[in-house]
This record gives C-alpha cells, structure tokens and sequence, in this order.
C-alpha cells in the first residue's frame, strides 16, 4: 500500500472524500450518545433515548459501509497502479 505522500492528488482527494463520508456517521452517533446520556441523566424522555440508539446503530452500519466502500476502492486503485508495487 501506498504512503500518504506518494498518492497522487486525485487519489488524495479521494482519500479525503471517504474521511469526510466515514466522519459524518460518527459525528452522529457522538451526538446520539450525547442525548441518550441525557435521557439517563432524566434531562430527556427516555422514548429520545430510544430513538437515539436507532440512530446509533444507523450510523455505525453507514461507517461501515462507507469504510468498505473505501478499502474496496483503494484496493482497486492498487491493482490498477502495477508501477507502485
């Protein structure tokens, strides 16, 4: 696998786009636990807290996905580049 400083700029673009889509899932479920720890703490109904852990278990099935996405297209960016082998 290719160092970070030896990608191309398309493949650096890329790499940052696939962070970006791997972030915003996590951002939510840091927000969700937030709130379901608010409705522990009695500051929320406790049906919120429900729904947060749905929202949770969303988003961690999003990262996923998008985390597989990445290592599969990354994958294919090294079959497809033969010279950095």
């Amino acid at each position: 696998m290719r160092k970070v400083n030896e990608m191309t700029d398309d493949e650096l673009a890329q790499l940052h786009v696939f962070v970006h889509d791997a972030r915003k899932p996590l951002n939510r479920i840091s927000m969700q636990a937030e709130l379901v720890k608010m409705a522990l703490d009695g500051d929320v109904p406790a049906d919120k807290a429900l729904q947060a852990l749905d929202k949770i278990i969303t988003s961690a099935k999003d990262c996923s996905a998008k985390l597989t996405e990445m290592t599969a297209a990354m994958r294919q960016d090294t079959l497809a580049s033969p010279h950095d082998k």
